[in-house]
């Protein structure tokens, strides 16, 4: 019998040890629920549509501006920007862009109005940084940006005009993340862009952008500028994933 005690008694100190030890601690934190993307998704998975129907029937849009040609790409004739039918929370948005020379265009996200989108959206620059015009232009107006407020960490990764780049935009929560041509440029929290005037490193913010990005709606339409500056903008393979 104390053989047997003694048996139960380790048996029931070992399976204590193993469940302290695999058990989480009550002062760790959780780990994040996502990280930032290293590179550019397959957007050919689960939980993957297009953004836009090959007809635009989804699309809200002024009537004869936008078109996609046979070939799946998407060009505007004026600058007027094309939105979803419908807004969104978190996403991951995957797509191919071409500039022109001297294009300075933009996709726009958590736009609340689309009327008047652009203080009220963020918007992630697209421009052609080898135009003089461009590339003597604040750093926050260069491709990668969070325009107006946050340079992009790296200049010139977007290619040459007439070349295809890929951007992967993930948005969760108050982060954005920018991915272009394979190389994360862009790490975004707008919860600290408090202020309608002066960014967080102290450059002043266009006062067309009058709003605090801080304060924006987290909930709203995805857009896509225009043929704006007098130059074009080409798209295709527009892919979108909600988280």
């Amino acid at each position: 019998m104390k053989r047997s005690f003694l048996l139960v008694g380790f048996i029931l100190i070992f399976t204590v040890q193993l469940i302290a030890q695999t058990a989480p601690s009550s002062g760790s934190s959780a780990a994040p629920s996502s990280a930032a993307p290293k590179g550019h998704p397959n957007p050919s998975g689960s939980g993957w549509k297009y953004l836009f129907e090959r007809d635009l029937s989804d699309a809200g849009f002024p009537k004869g501006v936008w078109s996609m040609d046979d070939n799946g790409i998407l060009t505007a004739t004026a600058d007027k920007a094309i939105w979803t039918a419908i807004p969104y929370d978190d996403f991951v948005l995957d797509l191919l862009f071409k500039t022109a020379v001297g294009t300075n265009s933009g996709v726009v996200v958590h736009a609340s109005d689309t009327t008047n989108w652009i203080p009220n959206s963020v918007e992630i620059q697209i421009a052609d940084d080898y135009a003089q015009k461009w590339a003597d232009s604040p750093a926050s107006w260069q491709c990668g940006a969070f325009f107006g407020h946050q340079a992009a960490t790296k200049k010139q990764v977007v290619k040459k005009p007439d070349q295809w780049n890929r951007y992967t935009i993930t948005c969760q929560g108050k982060m954005i993340y920018v991915v272009l041509n394979n190389e994360l440029v862009n790490t975004i929290d707008l919860s600290k862009f408090t202020s309608a005037k002066t960014n967080p490193d102290g450059s002043p913010v266009p006062e067309w952008l009058n709003k605090a990005p801080a304060n924006l709606p987290l909930h709203g339409y995805i857009g896509l500028q225009g043929k704006h500056a007098g130059a074009p903008i080409y798209y295709r393979n527009l892919r979108i994933k909600t988280l």
